[in-house]
């Protein structure tokens, strides 16, 4: 089956953040379509995991309007060619304070690939020293908190835990063996 082609791309917001675009598309049958695209730098996301402990942040994510407890995660939206092994132990301690003397590359995926380019670059961290953390500004009122593997388990089944990339860099650690 052949591809989609992009007849014509049009960027129609952009901030430091993001840029949302609109491609008019031309299907294999023919048939044209209009297509919006979310442009997003990828971002690392930590599993920071020690003696039975996980390490998260909870902060106040706006467009849900609520707090929610998470995986240390983000981007250098300044650098988007940083490597992603640095943005993982720069996001890590900006967010916990913790440095990680182990650092296991995962893998990567994409967060939402039927709207957006966005994707991320998975780590399982162990090993930790301890300094303090360096939130942007845009983390005003991040707290980081650990709690045991078990309770955290029981965030993700009773919905306390909502974000999809903190639940599935988990399952994916103990797919592959990691806890």
């Amino acid at each position: 089956m052949s591809e989609i082609k992009t007849l014509t791309s049009k960027v129609v917001y952009s901030n430091r953040w993001i840029s949302v675009r609109e491609d008019i598309i031309q299907r294999p049958s023919g048939a044209k379509g209009l297509y919006g695209v979310v442009e997003k730098p990828d971002f690392a996301v930590i599993l920071p995991v020690q003696d039975g402990y996980v390490h998260l942040v909870e902060q106040y994510r706006y467009p849900v309007k609520q707090r929610f407890w998470e995986l240390p995660q983000g981007a250098w939206e300044g650098q988007p060619e940083a490597d992603h092994a640095q943005v993982a132990r720069g996001e890590l301690q900006e967010e916990t304070g913790l440095l990680a003397g182990s650092m296991l590359y995962m893998g990567h995926q994409y967060l939402a690939y039927g709207l957006s380019n966005q994707g991320y670059h998975m780590y399982f961290a162990t090993d930790f020293s301890y300094t303090e953390t360096n939130l942007d500004a845009e983390e005003e009122g991040l707290i980081s908190k650990k709690f045991s593997l078990t309770e955290f388990e029981q965030m993700i089944l009773s919905g306390q835990i909502k974000d999809a990339t903190t639940a599935n860099v988990y399952g994916l650690a103990k797919l592959k063996g990691l806890l």
